[in-house]
């Protein structure tokens, strides 16, 4: 990997808003396009495994295949696949798959998740890179965690722990400072 120098700003190309107190999600996505990336999850009960998604997660359906698969989105190039299987994990794994969200999003997620299938929900939690993570179990027993950016604030300990790996905010100046 080269220096983080070697980097530059896009986030132009991504639906994730810029962090902030009036931070504004995406609307979901229903365009089709190519798919750079998604997962996959294994479920015994498709019915089951889309209502929790839809509900829960906020996700809706794109698409599907009865019996055999739906494909879930909820924003630009956040896409999942449930496939039907014979059965799922027993132990939700440690892998997880994460999703941008919102902050004013976490708490509904939270509530719903916990309506619908309470003892799914842990957090949430601030995290030492400036996010706000809530993590889920799905009926599948999927690790999924949402994850929301706090807004930056260039004095606190979350801007001095990623400047200390070399990551400034995009509106740093040469010597750390913003403008």
């Amino acid at each position: 990997m080269g220096p983080v120098s070697d980097y530059y700003n896009a986030f132009e190309i991504s639906p994730v808003p810029e962090p902030g107190p009036d931070a504004v999600a995406p609307e979901l996505y229903r365009g089709i396009y190519g798919m750079p990336a998604f997962v996959s999850i294994p479920t015994d009960d498709l019915a089951a495994s889309v209502d929790f998604w839809v509900r829960g997660l906020g996700f809706f359906e794109l698409f599907g295949i009865p019996g055999t698969l739906v494909h879930l989105r909820r924003w630009a190039f956040q896409d999942v696949l449930l496939v039907a299987a014979e059965g799922v994990p027993e132990e939700p794994p440690r892998l997880s798959v994460s999703f941008s969200c919102v902050l004013d999003q976490v708490d509904a997620v939270v509530e719903a998740c916990r309506a619908l299938r309470p003892g799914s929900v842990d957090g949430p939690r601030d995290t030492p890179w400036n996010t706000r993570d809530v993590e889920v179990i799905t009926p599948e027993n999927a690790r999924v965690v949402f994850t929301a950016a706090k807004p930056f604030d260039p004095d606190s300990q979350e801007a001095r722990n990623l400047a200390a790996i070399g990551i400034q905010h995009p509106d740093a100046d040469e010597n750390g400072g913003h403008g």
